[in-house]
């Protein structure tokens, strides 16, 4: 396996539209799909190559001045399990940091709705992510968007993290 970072805009919404096409479960309000397709674009985008052919991307955008978000995730379904959304989560993951954000956050469908975003939420938590709040209404009354985050660096000197 191979991950890069790519920089072409219209490569990085062909990634994202083969890979977010297979996955419907997810991905299958056709105006979602299309709007992380046109995100995908102005994004930093990491995809995961097997023998030259996209296997899954990530990509992040920023939501705050200390924080990115994981805007977009999705691994063919051809190639579940073989550890390539961890190692895509890696190097976001990294690139966050280097870039000097503090925080990680994920948005995804709270547990104990739909099977398929039950398997999404084990999947951050075991990456490390820990619950930050639940919006109920965010999207829809059907989908109650879970927020997780995750710290990328420890408090500098005079942080500790509580509220005073």
């Amino acid at each position: 396996m191979e991950i890069r970072l790519l920089e072409d805009p219209a490569e990085k919404r062909a990634v994202t539209r083969l890979v977010l096409e297979d996955l419907p479960e997810w991905f299958g309000i056709p105006q979602a799909r299309e709007a992380y397709i046109a995100e995908s674009a102005a994004q930093p985008f990491f995809c995961a190559f097997l023998d030259g052919t996209p296997a899954g991307f990530c990509y992040l955008q920023e939501t705050g001045k200390d924080t990115a978000e994981v805007a977009a995730m999705g691994v063919r379904r051809a190639f579940h399990r073989q550890g390539i959304g961890r190692a895509l989560l890696q190097r976001a993951k990294a690139a966050a940091r280097a870039k000097g954000y503090s925080f990680l956050q994920v948005k995804t469908v709270q547990m104990g709705r739909y099977a398929a975003y039950d398997r999404t939420n084990r999947f951050y938590l075991a990456m490390g992510f820990r619950e930050f709040e639940v919006f109920p209404d965010l999207w829809d009354k059907w989908n109650p968007c879970q927020v997780y985050v995750m710290a990328l660096r420890a408090p500098a000197d005079g942080e500790n993290g509580r509220m005073e």
